[in-house]
């Protein structure tokens, strides 16, 4: 049998078992195909998972739309684009850097990791109908608290949106939560 690690779907998305608690995004999709029954406490109960499921929950309500929209367009489909979204949901699940917030304790240690600030951007396409986040970079200096970090993201859009006007909705949403959930 072969290790699903060493496919090289799986190696190029940067997807180990580890990434999700054991789990493979296979199984993960599976899962969600079922209604995510039976339940399984070893998917409900990890963060990687649960960030994971949810991209590839609006990955699959978004995504027939945007392949019939292409194809209604008559354009050629880019097929990367579902890799492309593959990879973001794959380092979605990862934890990554920790970043620090300022404290006026000075024995309090608070911070939030990567992952969960890709999450919460990621969460905010709900608030953008026609909109699926792709990949989403946090550049800057993470450890230093205070510090500038600029956040890029791709995106797709149903064909016929307004990007412009989609594009200040994603921003304005991003802006919102993370000023709501971070330090500004």
């Amino acid at each position: 049998m072969t290790d699903e690690r060493e496919t090289p779907d799986v190696r190029r998305l940067g997807l180990e078992p580890t990434d999700l608690d054991g789990h493979t995004l296979d199984e993960l999709t599976d899962y969600l195909d079922a209604g995510r029954q039976p339940a399984d406490r070893s998917i409900d109960e990890s963060p990687g998972c649960q960030l994971a499921l949810d991209a590839l929950e609006r990955l699959h309500g978004l995504g027939a739309e945007l392949i019939a929209a292409e194809a209604a367009a008559e354009r050629e489909v880019d097929q990367g684009w579902v890799d492309r979204i593959l990879s973001g949901i794959a380092m979605d699940a990862r934890a990554g850097r920790r970043i620090r917030f300022d404290s006026p304790d000075p024995t309090a240690d608070l911070g939030i990791t990567e992952g969960a600030i890709r999450g919460l951007i990621r969460s905010a396409e709900r608030a953008v109908p026609g909109l699926l986040i792709g990949r989403c970079r946090l550049d800057g200096d993470l450890t230093e608290p205070g510090a500038p970090v600029r956040v890029t993201i791709d995106a797709s859009a149903l064909h016929g949106q307004p990007i412009p006007l989609i594009a200040e909705q994603l921003r304005a949403e991003v802006d919102r939560d993370l000023r709501a959930h971070t330090p500004h």
